[in-house]
């Protein structure tokens, strides 16, 4: 096997391919943080390219460039072999470049075709918007991608896997050449991202060059053609996915090996601390009841919508349920919002971290101790060293990846947000934390991280529900697993029971097989 490190051009029989883009060493640095240093990466026409780094390594800095939002420090763009400029995001779409996020930039209150064409909608010859042939053309482009939308039907009515399509379809509207799909299946189900899979096969039949960023190594081998591997703001290595296999990606994302991602945990589960009974929600869920004890990691597993997150903001007292009870060290308790949760010694983490979860205006150390401020204040005075030594404590315990405590939690990376998430709520030392997809849209020395935590907390008595979408973290992770379909409880499974068979039957309502 040969690997190419630390060079652009990668290793293989395809190496003589022409590049549509390319980036030529490119510098970028931001107050206290140099985010790109000289990296280099190519795209071809017709291929993906996976884009593979930890939190941190520049994933999100060089889109942010290629689309125009960033202005490079050094270094060139080459489309077609000539040096580009994109001063702005147009600019970059006028060029053929589109990125299609992992939570797609849309408009609730306009139609399909308005969000298909907003920016760039046909006109008449009098200058104004001509309806019949924007829905025309809208109409042309989501036959292409075999999406069944209408294009009157507006945005808010649709689901999330629709509105991955209508980004898809924005993209092809303005011919694009190089089209750039950042975690695309983030929040898919397993039949959306099959179809997604279908539609990138169509997208390099045509010819068109795709930027591909994904931490889920399965994805990458699938659709794959190409990887380039960034680490901490570098270009590390590049070459032909056909020529290495994901502990080589592993080495190169983390610069060591990571051979175990789920740790070992040899401990005795203790008394009960949590019991729901009878949970029940109008809309959401019905009949819930489960236990979970001390040093215990409880996980809950489900296709997209089988409600468990919604009994877990009813746990933490986002939502109230129509019935049902919750008995804390077997007293009945009342939990009617967060603040009675947090009272009681229950913490929520939530999967949307972004709008949830941190308050990106605010210091690392400010987002931690925001709910223990009675800890670091002292007659209604707040006493920064105290904040500072709170913050530090707990960041560092999960490998915290940030230039200083007091940077922004807006300019961290998603895992490395999602950990200052998970400070905040260990800093009130609660009894029983939920952990709502706590490693989803993460880097896999990151996830081993938080995994590594996860057990240990578990071996110091805290009980620790789990909501996981990934098998191999619901199997490597958990004690127990509470299998919700449809906003029920299909089944508990533990020891033997407990294997992707039966996870995925029990989610899917599938039969024992004959």
């Amino acid at each position: 096997m040969q690997l190419s490190l630390d060079t652009r051009r990668p290793a293989g029989a395809n190496a003589m391919a022409v590049p549509v883009l390319t980036l030529d060493r490119i510098t970028k640095t931001f107050p206290g943080v140099k985010a790109l240093s000289e990296v280099s990466l190519d795209l071809y026409p017709g291929q993906v390219t996976a884009l593979v780094g930890e939190n941190g390594a520049g994933k999100s800095t060089i889109v942010k460039t290629l689309t125009g939002i960033y202005q490079p420090d050094g270094g060139s763009i080459l489309l077609d072999g000539v040096a580009r400029q994109f001063p702005t995001a147009q600019h970059a779409t006028d060029a053929g470049i589109t990125a299609i996020h992992q939570e797609t930039v849309l408009f609730d209150e306009l139609s399909v075709a308005e969000n298909i064409f907003i920016g760039h909608a046909p006109r008449s010859r009098f200058g104004l918007i001509d309806w019949p042939e924007m829905r025309r053309r809208a109409r042309e482009i989501l036959d292409r991608i075999e999406a069944d939308l209408d294009p009157d039907m507006p945005l808010h009515e649709l689901g999330i896997a629709s509105r991955h399509l209508v980004a898809i379809a924005r993209a092809l509207s303005v011919d694009a050449r190089v089209v750039i799909m950042d975690e695309p299946t983030a929040a898919l189900s397993h039949k959306e991202i099959e179809e997604l899979y279908d539609l990138v096969e169509r997208l390099k039949a045509e010819g068109r060059a795709i930027l591909f960023i994904s931490h889920k190594f399965d994805e990458i081998f699938r659709i794959a053609d190409r990887y380039t591997v960034f680490r901490d703001g570098q270009h590390v290595g590049s070459g032909l996915i056909s020529e290495v296999d994901e502990a080589d990606l592993v080495r190169l994302m983390v610069g060591r090996s990571v051979d175990q991602i789920f740790p070992e945990r040899v401990h005795a589960v203790g008394d009960e601390v949590l019991k729901v009974v009878g949970y029940a929600h109008p809309t959401e869920f019905d009949d819930i009841g489960f236990t979970l004890r001390r040093g215990e990691i409880l996980g809950f597993y489900g296709l997209v919508g089988a409600g468990r997150s919604e009994v877990m903001q009813a746990l933490f007292g986002v939502t109230r349920p129509a019935k049902g009870a919750v008995r804390i060290d077997g007293k009945v308790r009342v939990i009617r919002s967060p603040a009675e949760a947090i009272a009681n010694g229950i913490v929520y983490v939530p999967e949307d971290r972004g709008r949830q979860g941190a308050v990106l205006g605010l210091p690392i150390f400010q987002n931690v101790t925001l709910p223990s401020l009675s800890r670091t204040s002292r007659n209604g005075f707040l006493r920064l060293a105290e904040e500072f030594a709170l913050a530090r404590d707990y960041t560092e315990r999960l490998d915290l990846r940030a230039s200083a405590l007091d940077q922004d939690v807006g300019n961290l990376s998603g895992g490395n947000q999602q950990k200052v998430v998970i400070a905040k709520w260990l800093a009130t030392k609660p009894r029983v934390i939920i952990l709502d997809e706590p490693t989803k849209g993460i880097d896999i020395g990151s996830k081993a991280a938080v995994h590594s935590f996860m057990a240990e907390l578990a071996a110091e008595g805290l009980a620790v529900i789990m909501v996981s979408s990934e098998i191999p973290e619901v199997l490597g992770m958990s004690d127990r697993v509470i299998v919700m379909r449809e906003g029920l409880i299909a089944a508990e499974l533990s020891g033997d029971d407990l294997t992707p068979e039966t996870l995925v039957r029990h989610a899917a309502g599938i039969g024992e097989p004959a």
